[in-house]
């Protein structure tokens, strides 16, 4: 297996990594390649919104192939699905400030890449949002990620949400934020119809008692009366597991676990 490097990788244009247009074809170039068969995105992805909107989506669809990231890159996967139903990589965070990923991380990526049978990630109940799990099963294909994305997709990049299992996570919210993002979502009705919801880390959203993160989001999803896994080991952290956006998935809110069940191929050299 070969790495290539885009042409416009370290390129730097205030917060973004270059210019929307250079951005664009390096991304393009790579969906079109037939050489190529996964697409990472290296850091989260500032600015991802100002492109998911011109990708040439019908030439994707010809040769799908994940695109991996995490954050903003959320607004990039979620575009992908919701126009040609492209399976993306949710994961692979790296540590800072060396950008290397964790010998967990790395594992739980090849793992979803290329081993054969289903993934699965196991809830640790040290993890904040645990305290949200209920009870019961659920399956549907995993559609979510980063709140803030979530949110900033709805009305146009964000695919229908009936019948999907919706993954949650999200780092550096103000609680304000938070509760106004996940406010606009339930109310504007794009969760409408959800089967489950499975919570990564919700870090670094500072509480202001007695209102918490995990507080807001109960209040919210409650009343979906639909079953909630939290306390998963997904989203911003280091030892981050990877989780296939668009692939089936079932949760098991008394196991404790989430499993999904793909076909690999896609990720394997032609």
């Amino acid at each position: 297996m070969r790495v290539e490097i885009a042409r416009h990788a370290f390129d730097k244009l205030g917060y973004l990594a270059g210019t929307d247009e250079d951005r664009l074809t390096d991304l393009t170039d790579a969906f079109l390649d037939p050489d190529v068969r996964a697409i990472f995105a290296t850091k989260g992805g500032k600015g991802s919104y100002r492109l998911a909107h011109r990708l040439p989506f019908e030439a994707i669809s010809q040769d799908p192939k994940p695109l991996i990231g995490f954050s903003d890159i959320t607004c990039l996967q979620l575009a992908l699905y919701r126009e040609c139903h492209n399976h993306c990589i949710h994961g692979a965070l790296t540590n800072y400030p060396d950008d290397s990923l964790s010998e967990i991380a790395a594992q739980s990526l090849q793992s979803v890449l290329f081993d054969d049978g289903p993934v699965s990630v196991v809830a640790e109940p040290s993890i904040p949002s645990a305290v949200l799990t209920t009870t019961g099963k659920a399956t549907g294909c995993l559609l979510g990620g980063s709140l803030t994305m979530i949110a900033s997709s709805a009305g146009w990049a964000l695919p229908s949400m009936i019948g999907a299992i919706l993954p949650i996570e999200s780092d550096g919210i103000a609680i304000g934020q938070f509760e106004r993002d996940l406010t606009m979502l339930v109310r504007a009705g794009h969760f409408d119809g959800i089967a489950g919801v499975a919570i990564g880390h919700v870090s670094r959203t500072p509480p202001n008692p007695p209102i918490t993160a995990e507080e807001i989001l109960r209040r919210n999803l409650d009343d979906f009366d639909v079953p909630i896994l939290g306390g998963l080991p997904i989203g911003h952290h280091p030892d981050a597991n990877s989780v296939i956006l668009g692939a089936d998935t079932m949760i098991d809110a008394d196991a404790g676990i989430l499993t999904q069940y793909v076909s690999k191929a896609y990720a394997r050299s032609r």
